[in-house]
């Protein structure tokens, strides 16, 4: 550990989208490192800056509406005010919504530490015909108010400088003092020595704010690190405030917007409003129908761009693994080493970098949604729908990003304030029927469904269609469960105001997006690529010696038997998939898949297709590549012939065909459910922070996919479908 003293803080604190994070980016100049807090997976994006002699941290905090924590991860931005070495906050206000963002101006100030007030979005504010008089804000406020455009880097230079004033010695803000009534003073009076107990290193002039906030949040169970001295001093006073008829929140909070209401009827005015244009788009983007059509044609365009645009992308990076696996393996003599680098290392770093594009452009696009305003209406309106299953609004875009990926899918769920609510969407989602399990349901279909209809309609089209069908209702199903069982809770409230309508800013846009990718790369990335080289190992070991010495042998006849160098060629190839088909069967994935077969048996499934699944869950598709290594085909794709024939011919021991319309549907339903995908469970575990989730999430899906699949194919067989 290093022995160096932490750097004076300076917080960016603010409301949500008020353009926070856009002034933090522009005062850091892109130099941000981006963590979690300590114990949580929320953002803590910090820089280091040079002010004068000396040098600072500047600190993004989690966005707030008030210092009353309502969640553990507002508990953040409260602790961030009286723990570390805090010297200054910087309030970011959006000047079009003025007194809800004052109203956590005036707590801050009220704490007694340096605040510096930054008035963003100016040239909004002046567009709606807002008149807003900063010095007159900053003398009833006892704050510097400073007029900025965080987007245009408008301001920033005036801004630089009353931070600078902030953070001289014994500098504090002064003044904005509310009246509270007299009860709730004497309130205050008996928990403050209570406080002081528990905060014994908290300035005296910040333990009065911070009673404040014991006796407005602690009726939260959620929060976590509060001595229960505290809890019975708040309780005690809550229980005999309300015995005599007192609300102790409704004078807190009335105190306050009392005192906002008078300083800003002296400071700002406005013209007289006629309908704005943006409320005339909202009446169209927040209509229960039109605006669920206008966000499933965004969606759809969305989602078009994602596989259209990231696909060749995606490509060139399975291209450039192919490319470097094949000089790695003419340079590398053939062997151990070889294996490892081409299979595990090669191929575990191209299973992380695969998912960049459609990540980088995921975020991208969210970013601009969440930025312009427009995801608050659409979270708006799908919440009315999401509430039944106990999500939240925000969650629909994180569902719908599953049908792609479940990986960008999960890093997704961050637009989502609460941790509760991020969890039961992560768990949730991977149910959604993403693209990987589409080349299974393809080789399943054109196994057993080649050539049937269903009336007018063909056999594979009616089970491709329910498969999606059924993802969707099985999502909902689980996240309704999970929110009433593993993670119980009421329903998520969803209250918002609507942001303005603006231009995103596109650097900002894309600091955002690969920050998000670098998360990924470096932190699922290491987990993914451990657990490539890992599976690797699990399906080439042991090697047999007697099957590499017969093959050996065959090789040799080969070539003496045959009559040209392309039926040379073509006998080495196939005698080199059964050596392979072989070694795989005897590796200790193949024991494991012989060592299952009684338990997939009852599925429709036999020790190939266990091998296969164990495959599948370094990627889903996996799976047929993984079979066609099992079949003695060598490389194979959902397309090809010769492994469908020989699943059609592949035998039970008992004579009885092992890919029937009943065992392929089962199957198809088996990948639906089950959790086959490492990169998902290192994903959950990078965004959740804790292993617990990531194996709740594995085991869950794993027991569903098998209950399923169980009930489909011996109740398939029990009504004669067998």
């Amino acid at each position: 550990m290093s022995g160096r003293a932490p750097l004076p803080q300076v917080l960016i604190a603010g409301n949500p989208n008020c353009g926070k994070s856009t002034l933090f980016n522009a005062l850091s100049g892109g130099s941000a490192h981006v963590g979690n807090y300590p114990g949580v997976t929320v953002d803590r994006s910090s820089a280091r800056l040079r002010r004068g002699t000396q040098d600072i941290e500047l600190v993004d905090v989690p966005g707030m509406y008030s210092l009353t924590a309502s969640s553990p991860e507002e508990q953040l931005a409260v602790n961030a005010l009286t723990e570390g070495d805090t010297k200054a906050v910087v309030c970011v206000v959006d000047a079009t919504t003025l007194q809800r963002g004052l109203y956590l101006a005036l707590q801050l100030i009220e704490s007694g530490v340096s605040v510096v007030v930054a008035l963003n979005m100016m040239d909004a504010a002046e567009r709606l015909g807002l008149r807003i008089d900063t010095e007159r804000l900053s003398e009833l406020f006892g704050a510097p108010f400073i007029p900025v455009v965080a987007t245009k880097r408008r301001g920033l230079d005036a801004l630089l400088v009353a931070l600078d004033e902030a953070l001289e010695p014994a500098r504090g803000s002064q003044g904005a003092t509310v009246t509270y009534p007299v009860e709730l003073e004497a309130d205050l009076a008996k928990l403050i020595p209570v406080v002081a107990q528990w905060r014994s290193e908290t300035p005296r002039s910040q333990l009065r704010v911070f009673a404040l906030w014991c006796l407005l949040s602690l009726g939260d169970d959620s929060l976590r690190g509060v001595p229960d001295d505290v809890r019975r001093a708040v309780h005690d006073i809550r229980e005999d405030a309300d015995a005599r008829g007192r609300d102790v929140d409704l004078e807190i909070i009335s105190s306050r917007y009392a005192w906002l209401d008078d300083a800003l009827s002296q400071a700002c005015s406005a013209e007289e409003p006629g309908p704005s244009w943006s409320e005339r788009i909202d009446r169209v983007l927040t209509h229960p129908i039109v605006g669920l059509v206008v966000f499933a044609v965004v969606m759809f365009g969305i989602f078009e761009a994602l596989f259209a645009g990231a696909e060749p992308l995606i490509g060139a990076i399975e291209s450039l693994t192919g490319f470097m696996q094949a000089q790695a393996a003419a340079i590398l003599p053939p062997g151990v080493l070889q294996d490892l680098v081409v299979e595990g290392i090669i191929a575990g770093v191209g299973n992380v970098i695969v998912f960049a594009p459609q990540i980088l452009m995921l975020f991208l696009f969210i970013g601009f949604l969440e930025d312009s305003g427009y995801l608050a209406r659409v979270a708006f309106v799908i919440d009315r729908v999401m509430k039944g299953v106990g999500l939240h609004g925000k969650a629909f875009v994180p569902l719908l990003s599953g049908f792609a990926c479940a990986v960008p899918a999960v890093m997704a769920t961050r637009t989502i304030e609460r941790r509760r609510d991020r969890l039961v969407t992560m768990l949730a989602l991977p149910l959604m029927s993403c693209s990987a399990r589409l080349p299974v349901y393809i080789l399943v279909v054109g196994t057993v469904f080649a050539g049937q209809s269903l009336g007018w309609f063909s056999a594979g089209a009616v089970a491709l269609f329910s498969m999606y069908t059924l993802s969707v209702l099985v999502t909902l199903a689980a996240a309704a469960v999970i929110r009433r069982t593993v993670l119980p809770g009421p329903a998520p409230t969803f209250v918002l105001e609507m942001p303005p309508y603006r231009w995103p800013s596109a650097p900002i846009l894309w600091l955002n997006a690969w920050r998000r990718l670098r998360i990924f790369l470096v932190d699922a990335g290491t987990i993914i690529l451990a657990m490539t080289i890992l599976l690797w190992a699990l399906l080439s070991f042991p090697k047999s010696a007697d099957v590499a010495e017969h093959y050996a042998a065959e090789r040799v006849r080969a070539e003496q038997m045959a009559a040209s160098e392309v039926e040379k060629a073509e006998a080495l190839r196939s005698l080199d998939s059964q050596e392979a088909a072989e070694q795989l069967g005897n590796s200790f994935g193949g024991r494991f898949g012989h060592a299952i077969e009684p338990a997939i048996r009852p599925i429709g499934f036999d020790w190939q297709i266990g091998v296969g699944i164990i495959g599948a869950f370094a990627a889903r598709e996996v799976f047929i590549s993984t079979l066609g290594v099992v079949f003695g085909i060598g490389e194979a794709d959902e397309e090809n012939k010769p492994l469908r024939q020989a699943l059609r011919d592949a035998r039970h021991a008992d004579g009885t065909p092992v890919m029937t319309p009943l065992s392929g549907i089962s199957l198809m339903i088996f990948f639906l459910l089950a959790c086959q995908c490492m990169s998902t469970i290192a994903v959950v575990r990078r965004e959740s922070g804790s292993w617990k989730w990531p194996v709740f999430l594995f085991s869950y899906m794993t027991v569903l996919a098998y209950m399923a699949s169980l009930a489909v194919y011996q109740g398939g067989q029990l009504l004669g479908f067998g």
